[in-house]
């Protein structure tokens, strides 16, 4: 989406990042132009409406505590949220058998890999603190982690050889997140995108996480209302096809040959989509550079409906964690109506395994995920609804662009910064939640201040600005328990074996020598 304020700016978006930009520069008194590229407002968020489902997020769905912006904006609008069932077991399912448990992560039962299990998500924590949210590339081991991908980070934290539990599920814990394999992400990257979101517990937990809530009526409606606020300042299917900035005024203009002119311009695309754009004068080189160099992530949205909430009545939530190759979807929730209408579950296909089915059709699909299924017995499902984000065009994936190993530390410093008189939003630019709407809100608002800054409307220090916590959706901490923050990883425990007994060895010599008299006690 771009963001125009015409006579005075420009916002082309794809996104709500965009429309959080021209709202916040509507309501200061200005003029904005939102030129969007489909002939939908939302970007990544999709609500599907249809008598089978009443509604239905394919897109952006989840929210949670300590992302206050979204959930600002959801109560401006009247938009109410509802908690994701997690009241009942959630299911483990791995070499064929399904392991009942609770809490945020599958136990670990077998006492290396529990080591190996505890040890990862400290670490990964610990690496993540040293981390500055607003400027990765500054971290002290910045240079190293960025060559590094998560996969040899990986092969270093998690050295148990017998049990590759551990290994299995921090793979699945990449795909989850941010929809790509352990192999093609940076390390740094990774790392600072788990702390930016509040680390390992809060961004994977359904209960007080990332995934805690939806929003009643679907999560385009945020979006929706945003645009309706802005009435006619909104061009749909207007895509932006050259931005010039030769002139007194910028000037824009559309595939459909129309042409706006404003004082600021905010971009609020994935970096990669400025390739569909040509630019006058050229991109900056780290800037042009940059745009080449980050993917989006790989993801099909499944959702399967069934006459009744069966799963519930044997005792289970409708949380899968899914560690089994051949089975196509590796997460699911409950995604029944807050009511208890219109029983559903929800499946991700990630990554790699979207990579191979992305070609199927909507029929070979369904088929192909129902012949996988983990458990075959269950009832008969009565209606099918996917999205495949590959395929689109506006979006070229979802959730969110990555950065592959050595990008960040070279390039990530223009994420951000201005180009004459373009501004950048979109989630991707964000540092609280990037990757989720909570960072498109954070995103738009913030470019939207840079301009207000640069037109001195408001002080520099006025730039970023923080949230207040939401009342209705307080966060909580996270409590770990005595030996989750003490239990040695196994290299730790095979160093203090390999001491102890070598202690215990000279120990013994001495106390035979001495009764032999070759020691005294002097």
């Amino acid at each position: 989406m771009f963001t125009l304020t015409s006579p005075s700016l420009s916002v082309h978006s794809l996104s709500r990042s965009g429309l959080s930009a021209a709202k916040l520069l509507k309501e200061k008194g200005l003029s904005p132009v939102v030129l969007e590229a489909r002939d939908r407002v939302g970007g990544r968020t999709f609500t599907v409406r249809n008598e089978q489902t009443k509604y239905v997020d394919l897109g952006g769905a989840y929210i949670g505590p300590t992302q206050n912006r979204i959930l600002r904006l959801a109560k401006e609008y009247g938009v109410e949220t509802y908690k994701v069932n997690e009241e009942e077991r959630l299911v483990h399912y791995v070499k064929g058998k399904s392991y009942p448990f609770r809490g945020s992560f599958p136990p670990m039962w077998n006492p290396f890999a529990l080591m190996d299990y505890n040890n990862l998500w400290r670490k990964m924590d610990e690496m993540g603190s040293e981390i500055p949210r607003e400027a990765p590339w500054r971290a002290p081991h910045a240079e190293e982690w960025d060559k590094m991908t998560m996969k040899q980070l990986f092969d270093k934290i998690l050295i148990t050889c017998v049990c590759v539990s551990a290994r299995r599920f921090a793979t699945l814990f990449v795909n989850v997140n941010v929809t790509s394999e352990p192999h093609e992400v940076s390390a740094l990257w990774f790392l600072w995108y788990v702390k930016q979101c509040g680390g390992t517990m809060r961004i994977f937990s359904t209960t007080n996480g990332g995934q805690e809530r939806k929003f009643v009526g679907g999560s385009s409606q945020i979006s929706e209302c945003m645009a309706k606020e802005l009435g006619e300042c909104v061009k749909m299917e207007s895509p932006v096809y050259r931005i010039d900035q030769t002139g007194d005024m910028v000037e824009v203009e559309t595939l459909n040959k129309e042409t706006y002119r404003a004082k600021y311009v905010i971009v609020a695309t994935a970096p990669g989509l400025n390739l569909k754009m040509h630019f006058n004068p050229e991109l900056p080189p780290l800037r042009n550079q940059l745009i080449h160099r980050v993917p989006m992530g790989s993801v099909i949205k499944c959702m399967v409906y069934y006459r009744e909430n069966f799963w519930r009545k044997k005792g289970y939530c409708g949380t899968m964690v899914i560690e089994e190759e051949e089975a196509p979807i590796s997460l699911t929730l409950d995604d029944t109506k807050p009511d208890g209408t219109v029983p559903a579950i929800m499946g991700f296909i990630l990554a790699r395994k979207c990579r191979k089915l992305c070609e199927l059709t909507r029929e070979e699909s369904f088929k192909f995920d129902m012949s996988t299924n983990p458990q075959p017995s269950l009832a008969q499902p009565v209606h099918y609804e996917e999205k495949n984000w590959c395929e689109e065009e506006y979006s070229g994936g979802c959730y969110t662009a990555y950065f592959p190993p050595g990008i960040l530390t070279q390039y990530g410093k223009v994420i951000r910064k201005p180009v004459g008189r373009l501004y950048f939003a979109g989630t991707e630019t964000a540092t609280e939640w990037s990757g989720y709407m909570e960072g498109a809100v954070q995103a738009g608002e913030r470019a939207a201040r840079e301009i207000m800054c640069m037109m001195g409307r408001i002080p520099q220090n006025q730039i970023w600005q923080t949230e207040p916590e939401s009342k209705e959706v307080p966060p909580l901490p996270f409590v770990t328990t005595f030996w989750e923050r003490n239990l040695p990883s196994v290299g730790g425990f095979i160093n203090f074996l390999g001491v102890a007994s070598v202690l215990s060895v000279a120990t013994t010599a001495g106390l035979l020598a001495y009764k032999k008299g070759l020691l005294t006690r002097s």
